[in-house]
């Protein structure tokens, strides 16, 4: 079995893990390769799994980096938060047998596949797990954006930018912007605007299986970025526009299924507040 640890190198512990982990593997006979942030994405081809070593925004490289290869992701937390990188430390053993087994079911969660077109040719292109986030980058924060859903308008925006966001996104910065948190097996985008001009415009939920076109309008006050799971980003131009649709492909994550979604948005977000609550009549 081929194992691939993709490791945060900022993680003072992700070393030390990942040298655990190859240790134990190696001695059950597996082929085990590190592969950090600024590595070749063709060396990350040809894993049957892989370790995220980090905290969430490790398993968003990963997810951008091995979605395309159909490789499965082990999410170990080595973060403050982990809401997505949901496994201790002292866990990634008895999940990877359990993956092994076949007794560990794999989360296919959607992503999104963002291009930036100027004058007719796709001048960026890049996939995300999370969101994509159109806003200013300059000191004057309200910009001026048009959204449409293939032929159909959906509105002007006056506002600090606009996040499209998956369900994996959805407890993110979606959610800090006011954006509903929407079920992990749901196909569905949302188009949400940060901080907007008119209380008209509320985060909308789309389907996915519709491109959204984003126009940057002319005659900005402000420059204009583009951000992918904030962590690669594209500076934009008037007329620009940004494409976002669903990706061919799906990240993969081992110990991520529905109850590992709900019992984070207990324990991490504090989604009920008190009690226990039953079904029970």
């Amino acid at each position: 079995m081929k194992v691939l640890l993709i490791i945060n190198t900022q993680k003072s512990a992700a070393s030390t893990l990942a040298s655990e982990i190859k240790d134990t593997l190696a001695k059950r006979g597996c082929d085990v390769k590190f592969y950090s942030f600024d590595g070749d994405p063709a060396a990350a081809a040809g894993f049957d799994i892989a370790f995220s070593l980090g905290g969430d925004g490790t398993v968003l490289f990963a997810a951008r980096t091995i979605a395309a290869f159909g490789t499965p992701v082990i999410p170990v937390n080595l973060g403050t938060f982990g809401f997505t990188a949901s496994v201790h430390p002292s866990q990634w053993d008895g999940v990877f047998s359990e993956w092994a087994e076949g007794k560990r079911d794999v989360s296919e969660r959607l992503m999104l596949e963002v291009r930036v077109k100027r004058g007719g040719a796709t001048v960026f292109s890049s996939t995300g797990l999370n969101d994509a986030v159109i806003s200013s980058s300059g000191i004057a924060k309200t910009i001026r954006l048009e959204a449409w859903m293939e032929d159909m308008h959906i509105g002007n925006y006056r506002s600090d930018g606009l996040i499209v966001a998956t369900p994996t996104g959805s407890t993110a910065y979606s959610s800090s912007a006011g954006g509903p948190i929407i079920d992990p097996e749901i196909e569905a985008f949302i188009l949400n605007p940060i901080c907007p001009f008119t209380l008209v415009y509320r985060p909308i939920v789309l389907p996915a299986g519709r491109p959204i076109t984003i126009k940057v309008c002319p005659e900005q006050r402000s420059g204009v970025i583009l951000t992918i799971d904030g962590q690669v980003t594209e500076t934009l131009e008037p007329d620009d526009l940004v494409v976002i649709k669903r990706n061919a492909a799906k990240a993969r994550l081992v110990a991520c299924d529905r109850a590992a979604f709900y019992s984070a948005l207990h324990s991490k977000l504090g989604f009920v507040a008190s009690g226990t609550g039953t079904r029970d009549a």
